[in-house]
């Protein structure tokens, strides 16, 4: 049964204004539960990482985590190829950059218009996109990535251009010294970012519009005849993976204390989309955890020069041939055999 005809279902059993519980996913109480133990264990860190440099580790796969769980959203759930998903994160590292040293702006109203400019950028790129299917759905928002990269450059008298911008202001936490902390304050502020972005995903993946996406997704012919409508949910998917992933790009800007054009290259966007793919798609908990493995493994071999990112691709290859669903895939499997196993006779 696709998704779609699984909605329907559920909506003959689902009390009026309730978003319907499909079969075997996880109830909402004991997820906040699993949640929240979650996090708690991720506040304890730098309790046990002291030194800066592990902490910066932990602040950059936060970053990247927060920024491939929301490419997850319109990619695993909504099915739409948006590869301009990076430069959204490039559009929050700009706004805030040109906001703060250009503008004067404080920089927490700074960060949050950074997620409000991703967000107006991502409703801009979704509407040549609305009727689009497949590759030209690729073409179209790898192209928005490379022009908005042009535009910096050529903007150079404000931008920088390749140059890029240095010296930016940064986050305050009254009057905290983050300078001189070893990273802490910027380790929970980044924490806190990802707690958010976690939340907000979940919660709207298990709302009624999460579910109409899924159900786009899996059988658009029958979805839009049961009165989904294309246009809207995808322009809503868009417009929500775009504000967390723009923020984050704010944070990175504050936190790095500077912009470069990098942030639109392939490079980063390879980074990104390795996570989505190697955590499993359609999970969001998939990428959180995928950008723990590559930012921690591939930091781990900092020492084999060029042979790193040809180890971290075939670990890449091997995982997803072994188990097609990501990591999170060969989680829930090896948590089935442990019930299994573990549970009593009947």
């Amino acid at each position: 049964m696709s998704a779609a005809e699984l909605t329907d279902a559920q909506d003959r059993r689902a009390p009026a204004g309730a978003a319907p519980v499909g079969p075997g996913r996880l109830p909402w109480r004991r997820e906040a539960v699993a949640m929240l133990v979650g996090f708690a264990v991720l506040a304890l860190l730098p309790f046990v990482f002291t030194d800066s440099y592990s902490r910066h580790v932990l602040i950059m796969v936060f970053i990247y985590a927060v920024v491939a769980s929301n490419w997850d959203l319109s990619l695993g759930y909504g099915g739409v190829f948006n590869f301009g998903h990076i430069a959204l994160f490039g559009i929050g590292v700009y706004a805030y950059s040109l906001l703060t040293k250009l503008a004067g702006m404080d920089p927490w109203i700074a960060m949050a218009a950074g997620g409000v400019s991703a967000v107006v950028a991502a409703v801009a790129v979704t509407i040549p996109i609305l009727r689009l299917k497949g590759i030209y759905i690729i073409l179209v928002t790898f192209g928005f990535a490379q022009l908005v990269m042009q535009v910096i450059i050529s903007q150079s008298e404000y931008t920088g251009g390749t140059q890029g911008l240095v010296r930016i202001p940064t986050l305050y936490v009254f009057d905290h010294n983050m300078v001189r902390d070893a990273k802490f304050a910027y380790f929970y502020i980044a924490l806190g970012l990802l707690v958010l972005s976690t939340v907000f995903l979940r919660a709207f993946v298990r709302s009624r519009a999460g579910i109409s996406i899924v159900a786009l997704r899996d059988n658009e012919e029958y979805a839009v005849s049961r009165g989904i409508s294309l246009v809207r949910q995808r322009l809503i998917t868009l417009a929500a993976s775009a504000f967390f992933t723009g923020v984050a790009g704010a944070f990175y800007a504050a936190y790095q204390r500077n912009a470069s054009v990098e942030v639109f290259g392939m490079s980063l966007a390879t980074i990104i989309l390795s996570m989505v793919l190697l955590g499993g798609t359609g999970t969001i908990y998939g990428a959180i955890i995928a950008a723990f493995v590559l930012t921690v493994f591939s930091e781990a071999m900092a020492d084999f020069g060029a042979w790193r990112p040809m180890i971290t691709a075939v670990l890449i290859l091997v995982v997803m041939l072994a188990y097609p669903g990501g990591i999170f895939g060969m989680l829930k499997s090896a948590t089935g055999v442990f019930s299994r196993r573990w549970s009593p006779p009947s």
